[in-house]
């Protein structure tokens, strides 16, 4: 009969029937010179003094004590079995692909020492595309790979949702018998508990009511996702009773098929005694361009903003807020401007960046988006109205705007109208469709390289579209052929092993041999360039033949 045991204390070293406190002291006091050294701490009494026999023999006695420690235990009841492991419906993973996880898990990438990454591809680097093409094709996990899959899941929270899919309801089960998985129970839906049917009226109640806090987000996540209106009406049911931090991350829920028809519901939360919460709801609601909330915020930002028909040429003036009056923080302005900041500037980007774009055409004359941006704007404001445009873009979702924003890729200054950061430019870009949205970087990277694309190239689609790859392949080769420095492109290489399409492999043969090195090159530039471009091909085929093999 299986039987779980139960220590007791185990025995002095000096003889076998030792019992009590003196065999729990016998084991610390070896644990003590261990941990000190044998020439710091006298040994104990039954070793040897000080000197080249007492370490061995300390190991000795440790090893003698262990065996006592494990042979001192008394038998117990049996501990109840755990429920079998779930079945996973899903088809198994073809021979070559359950081959190819195996060393992808293994993560013994080739690179040598010196930090040089050598020509093999980094394995590890490339379980993220393998498992998204996995779950593509809802393939179940082999058993044997779960406990090497949670561990690295474990150490790269990266990896976690496309991992904790494709192990299936294995992952879950296992999380449950080893506190090292316990991640997976937290980022699975209600801690891996399952979800009530949305027609389920009676259970998603009382799920609602009674259960935990994660299991609630889920839940409402879920309802959102299908029944929007519904959703909202069971968040409303309980609102005034929610902790303020939990009507938060209930609140952020409502993104999600956001309607005219949660108006009322946020609008009521403005007055909530959170001030997150206020300022959540007034995102939202600056979210809906038709609410009354974007209607108030656009009288406040066009008395602050007009254009000057007096001069030689129309120019942008603004008049920033003189105060933030209650009814403005009431709509979610904050009132005090971080350190550094202007308040009468702070207060402007927040009314800007909420109003509704549309209105600005009105506003200033009907123009166009391009022909707004392309106004000059007096007194040194283009910047905080720019930037407040391009927030207003991004929360929006508005393309045209975006478009203006970015102006041409090939724009004399890469900072282009209005955007004048790489991280704005890159929230704008993930406006627009992702064909348009490579074609912009393409004509980025061909006019101003490589060195400020890298955060640009992170918002498009993946595989690179053609003209994109194509664009990023020669400007690698014109900075080698340059004598650059190759290291400063290792950012953009490793992009280009997991993103360029494996297609480009074979036009990539050229670039393999070692250039000749200009006079005013780095020092063995050339042989690093060969070795990336190599480590390139290697990897885009490796890339292929992934694909290949989780082919049905």
């Amino acid at each position: 009969m299986n039987r779980t045991a139960t220590p007791v204390d185990p025995p002095a070293p000096g003889g076998p029937t030792g019992h009590g406190h003196a065999g729990a002291t016998a084991w610390e006091d070896l644990v003590t010179t261990a941990l000190l050294g044998t020439d710091r701490r006298p040994p104990p009494v039954s070793l040897p003094a000080p000197g080249r026999e007492a370490p061995a023999a300390l190991l000795d006695a440790a090893a003698a004590e262990t065996v006592r420690r494990r042979a001192g235990l008394r038998p117990a009841r049996a501990a109840a079995r755990p429920d079998p492991a779930p079945e996973d419906p899903r088809p198994p993973l073809p021979a070559a692909a359950a081959r190819r996880l195996a060393l992808l898990l293994a993560d013994r990438p080739g690179a040598s020492g010196g930090g040089r990454r050598g020509t093999a591809p980094d394995l590890m680097e490339l379980l993220p595309q393998w498992l998204a093409l996995a779950n593509s094709h809802h393939y179940a996990a082999p058993p044997e790979t779960l406990p090497v899959l949670l561990d690295a899941a474990r150490g790269r929270t990266d990896l976690r949702p496309a991992a904790l899919t494709f192990a299936g309801p294995r992952a879950l089960w296992l999380a449950r018998l080893n506190p090292d998985w316990r991640f997976a129970l937290r980022a699975a839906p209600g801690g891996g508990t399952a979800l009530p049917h949305a027609d389920d009226t009676e259970q998603v109640r009382r799920l609602w009511e009674e259960g935990l806090f994660a299991e609630r987000v889920a839940l409402l996540t879920a309802l959102r996702a299908q029944e929007p209106t519904r959703a909202r009406e069971l968040l409303a049911s309980t609102w005034s009773t929610e902790r303020a931090e939990d009507r938060l991350m209930f609140l952020d829920s409502l993104r999600t098929r956001l309607t005219g028809e949660d108006e009322p519901f946020l609008e009521r939360a403005l007055a909530d005694r959170s001030r997150n919460v206020r300022a959540t709801a007034a995102e939202l609601l600056s979210a809906l361009p038709g609410s009354a909330l974007a209607a108030r915020m656009a009288v406040r930002a066009g008395a602050c903003v007009a254009v000057d028909h007096t001069r030689d040429a129309p120019v942008i003036t603004v008049e920033a807020p003189h105060e933030c009056d209650a009814s403005m923080e009431r709509d979610g302005v904050l009132a005090k401007a971080p350190a550094g900041r202007g308040e009468r500037s702070w207060w402007l980007g927040q009314l800007v960046e909420a109003t509704p774009l549309t209105a600005w055409q009105a506003r200033l004359g009907g123009r166009t988006p391009r022909e707004v941006v392309a106004l000059p704007v007096a007194d040194d404001w283009q910047a905080e109205l720019h930037a407040a445009w391009c927030r207003a873009a991004v929360r929006q979702r508005d393309a045209d705007w975006a478009r203006a924003l970015l102006g041409s890729p090939s724009a004399p200054e890469a900072g282009g109208p209005g955007a004048v950061s790489l991280a704005e430019r890159a929230k704008l870009l993930d406006t627009l469709g992702g064909e348009e949205r490579a074609e912009w970087v393409a004509g980025f990277i061909a006019a101003h390289g490589l060195s400020e694309a890298f955060q640009l190239l992170g918002v498009c689609a993946v595989p690179w579209s053609g003209p994109l790859g194509r664009a990023v392949v020669d400007a690698l080769n014109i900075a080698r052929d340059a004598g650059s420095y190759p290291w400063s492109f290792s950012g953009v290489m490793g992009l280009a092993e997991r993103c360029l399409d494996p297609l480009e492999a074979n036009r990539l043969d050229g670039l393999l041999a070692v250039p000749e090195e200009p006079e005013n090159a780095s020092p063995g530039a050339g042989g690093y360039w060969a070795e990336a471009f190599q480590r390139l091909v290697t990897t885009l085929r490796l890339r292929a033949s992934m694909a290949e093999e989780l082919s049905p």
